[in-house]
């Protein structure tokens, strides 16, 4: 098939510019997501410092609120606002608020690096939440794996030890509540736009922050510098976001999705520049345990997949 001069011409260049393979340009994106995340998640815990966690959640979410909603006029993905009573999309936002609220409280307490090692047991909490929810079958290697990850997950929380904090609790508890957001995307109807259920999680999220705000009562005088690292957060979120979703596009999900481990690395060396924190070798062993355990599930299932498209019975072959 024939193109014109300068269309090929942009095509050459763009294979000079960027000789990358379609996996290794999403998964650079996805990395590049996770430090956006990983900044922001910095920017918060310095912030709760100085104000009560909830002020923060309000005043993120409200510049974040902002800048989608201005993208979302942008690409004309406004709908309706009685489609925020779709179930799907009302447990979605639930599950998001209640995880930002609880990260929140458990980041302002434990080392950035702690935290974001628990919240990375999600992709197996998931798997588990596919099984018990959308009947989705697992093989006993990847039930293996989960054991694994959850042997890595107590070992950071290390119940019953001196180093015990309830926080970690909390953090746990978060990542249910994420846990539930992802999976019930799965529910949403395909004719909602991304974007638009994105705004809406973001203003909800703003007005439960304003909600605790007034609960707890306490309202913190803010300068410009506060304002300044509110404004980089919610930035740093819609980069983040972004960044998921076109790395979800340009390369494949099972080659893409293990990327995500590398928020770990950037929550170690931040926490160590920014607060000071020098993770220990339980903290390391277990982050360690969940990652490689995690990178395992997305292997079984990049298996699983190529195996599912040879097989034309609609049951998955043992093992998987």
């Amino acid at each position: 098939m024939l193109c014109s001069e300068p269309v090929c011409s942009d095509r050459n260049s763009l294979r000079i510019v960027l000789p990358l393979s379609p996996n290794l340009r999403g998964s650079l994106l996805m990395a590049v997501s996770m430090a956006s995340f990983s900044v922001n998640d910095a920017i918060a815990k310095f912030l709760t410092v100085q104000m009560h966690f909830s002020q923060v959640m309000m005043l993120r979410g409200l510049f974040a609120s902002v800048m989608i909603g201005a993208l979302a006029v942008h690409q004309g993905a406004l709908r309706p606002l009685r489609l925020l009573f779709v179930p799907s999309v009302a447990l979605r936002i639930s599950g998001e608020i209640g995880g930002s609220a609880l990260f929140l409280v458990a980041v302002s307490a434990l080392p950035l690096a702690n935290v974001t090692a628990i919240v990375q047991s999600l992709p197996l909490v998931m798997t588990c939440g596919a099984v018990l929810i959308l009947g989705e079958p697992v093989g006993w290697r990847r039930w293996l794996a989960i054991a694994a990850g959850f042997i890595g997950v107590l070992i950071i929380v290390r119940p019953g030890a001196e180093g015990f904090s309830q926080f970690t609790l909390v953090a746990l508890l978060s990542v249910l509540f994420y846990a539930t957001r992802d999976l019930v995307t799965k529910r949403i109807p395909a004719e909602i736009p991304t974007l638009f259920v994105t705004f809406l999680t973001a203003v909800a999220v703003t007005l439960a922050g304003a909600v605790f705000t007034l609960l707890h009562g306490d309202w913190t005088a803010l300068s410009f510098y506060s304002l300044a690292l509110l404004a980089l957060a919610a930035v740093m979120t819609l980069i983040g976001f972004q960044c998921v979703i076109l790395a979800l596009r340009v390369g494949d999900v099972s080659s893409v999705a293990p990327m995500r481990y590398s928020q770990m690395l950037y929550a170690m060396l931040l926490g160590y520049l920014v607060f000071g924190d020098v993770p220990d070798a339980m903290m390391v062993l277990g982050a360690s345990v969940i990652v490689l355990s995690g990178i395992y599930t997305f292997h079984r299932e990049r298996v699983r997949d190529r195996l599912l498209a040879t097989n034309s019975s609609n049951a998955p072959p043992d093992g998987l």
